[in-house]
């Protein structure tokens, strides 16, 4: 994402600045062009009720992790350090890099997509779409306080849209 007050390169999903510090958090905040559009602007992730999200540690075992996808029908775990999210394993994540290999040692550490992109459940929606859009995921964890507090995922904001243009 590109700074509009310095316009420093900085990674996708920066809070600030890393050159000058200065906010970025809604710098990538979509503008409405119609009603439907601006519907969507004001809405927040709050009102999606995002689902809890399932936590694994980064030194669990790869089969564990996707045990626990499949039997709680999640398509990601969120990987925390403490109570800090450090990771996202997802299952793009299981078929790109863990699909024949030998699983056994195999840690989510070595497979995870780590630091992820992240939302607020004060984020608004279009912002969710946003940035699964231009970032390709499926998956983005939301946190508060780099503690992750729920997972938003695109069939929830599909899910969404249908019941809004139902």
């Amino acid at each position: 994402m590109i700074c509009p007050s310095c316009g420093f390169q900085n990674m996708q999903g920066d809070d600030n600045c890393a050159n000058c510090g200065a906010d970025l958090r809604t710098a990538d905040v979509p503008q409405p062009g119609n009603v439907f559009e601006a519907q969507l602007v004001g809405e927040h992730l709050s009102d999606l009720e995002p689902r809890a999200p399932i936590t694994v540690a980064a030194t669990d075992t790869v089969a564990d992790a996707i045990k626990r996808m499949q039997d709680e029908n999640y398509g990601a775990v969120l990987v925390s350090d403490g109570s800090q999210l450090v990771g996202v394993f997802t299952e793009r994540d299981a078929v790109m890099k863990v699909a024949g290999r030998a699983m056994d040692g195999l840690t989510v550490a070595d497979v995870m997509t780590p630091d992820p992109v992240v939302l607020r459940k004060e984020d608004s929606v279009a912002v969710a779409i946003h940035k699964m859009a231009s970032g390709g995921f499926r998956h983005i964890p939301v946190v508060e306080g780099g503690v992750a507090t729920g997972i938003v995922s695109s069939r929830d904001i599909v899910s969404h849209l249908i019941e809004l243009l139902g």
